[in-house]
């Protein structure tokens, strides 16, 4: 991955500077990432606090990092486990109150391409912040909740999200604000009390956030729209009731489509989330998800091939099943060259990947859905489609597959 590429060039460079990593990927892999990064320290759990005591104790000019909860580190040669967990943080407010935007290079940031459909040309300043930690579902495919070690979800005191949107709007001129929450309308006084703030301050804000297919409420809808919040992203995954069921995303395509209805009936866009080669995924069941994706037109779609990422289940039926996995991180890249797919039962990681690509170019030339985004975003905006779509994706796996 870049982050181990990186760390491995501060190494080789011989500067001296003691590397972490923490993250979802470490706290779900942490002996595997020390074997194979070149870093001195994992997090296993959340990060903050742990990362807060072995930066004292490095200024410090301590090594008592067996002390430390949820941190590995080297003694020598031998990677050393840590003796106890860091406690989840529960007081957000005071613990995490705010992001150094000082310490950043704002002006560098710009939001998602379909975040500004309304202002294609005018992207920056961007910014995006959390106003909850973790997600009490349990997807299959999912590995949200690596850090925390459980289901969880803690929210910040709207007043104390409000305070941060204010500095950024206010100090940056930021504009566009993704709420990078894993479920951000879930808890109803949480959304209802950020939302009326935001209503208060008349800000011309886009924001994009986060919902399910069942917690969207109709009387979420209008704060909401009222609040900024343009765009809501729902993990649709799959045009098959059977191959949701097992990724335990028990709702019906006639609820998916209700609440698309509802969302854009509100003047509020939708991006619909789509996953190929599921467990129970077959090509007629992918279909479906394509057909499905189609029917709902939402004003943007992502398209993912399954991947059994590391603290998801689908990662550890993988290693019980003894299904191939990727050799190499970068392997797991969703749109890299040597991306490989989980393959499942029916179909090889190459016909899912194949059918991945294929579903993505024909939502995004599909007629019914350039009208569409026309009438709504105009010329310069379907222009903006045509080159991206212009643009394939090279596969290695799909080019062995035509070299056989």
């Amino acid at each position: 991955t870049a982050a181990g590429d990186i760390a491995r060039k501060i190494k080789d460079a011989g500067v001296g500077a003691k590397i972490m990593m923490t993250g979802t990927h470490p706290a779900a892999l942490p002996f595997e990432t020390m074997r194979s990064e070149a870093v001195d320290f994992v997090v296993d759990l959340e990060g903050p606090v742990t990362i807060y005591k072995v930066l004292k104790a490095l200024i410090e000019g301590r090594d008592d990092f067996a002390n430390i909860p949820s941190v590995w580190w080297r003694d020598g040669e031998q990677v050393v486990a840590p003796k106890s967990a860091e406690p989840l943080l529960i007081d957000l407010d005071t613990a995490m109150p705010g992001i150094a935007w000082d310490l950043l290079p704002m002006e560098n940031y710009r939001a998602h391409n379909w975040h500004c459909f309304d202002h294609i040309n005018d992207r920056s300043p961007y910014a995006s912040i959390h106003t909850s930690l973790g997600c009490p579902f349990k997807c299959s495919f999912c590995c949200i909740n690596a850090p925390f070690g459980k289901s969880s979800y803690r929210t910040w005191n709207p007043e104390c999200v409000i305070k941060e949107i204010d500095l950024l709007v206010e100090r940056y001129g930021v504009k566009n604000i993704k709420f990078v929450d894993e479920m951000f309308v879930l808890n109803r006084d949480h959304v209802l009390s950020l939302c009326n703030l935001l209503k208060n301050r008349d800000y011309t804000v886009n924001v994009w956030a986060y919902a399910r297919v069942d917690t969207v409420q109709d009387d979420f809808l209008e704060h909401l729209k009222a609040a900024g919040v343009n765009w809501l992203c729902l993990g649709i995954e799959s045009g098959s009731d059977y191959v949701r069921d097992g990724a335990l995303k028990k709702y019906g395509n006639d609820d998916i489509i209700d609440v698309v209805r509802r969302i854009q009936n509100a003047g509020i866009y939708t991006i619909g989330n789509y996953i190929f080669g599921l467990p129970d995924d077959n090509v007629a069941r992918m279909q479906e998800t394509l057909d499905l994706s189609l029917e709902l037109n939402c004003e943007f779609a992502n398209f993912y091939s399954a991947m059994a990422y590391p603290g998801s289940s689908l990662y550890k039926m993988a290693i019980e099943r003894q299904v191939e996995l990727p050799e190499t991180w970068k392997d797991y890249s969703q749109h890299g060259y040597n991306t490989i797919p989980l393959s499942n039962k029916y179909c090889s990681a190459a016909e899912i990947l194949e059918f991945r690509d294929n579903a993505f170019n024909q939502y995004f030339s599909h007629q019914p859905y350039l009208d569409m985004v026309k009438n709504k975003f105009g010329q310069e905006v379907i222009d903006h489609i045509s080159r991206m779509v212009s643009v394939p994706l090279s596969r290695k796996l799909l080019e062995k597959q035509t070299a056989a």
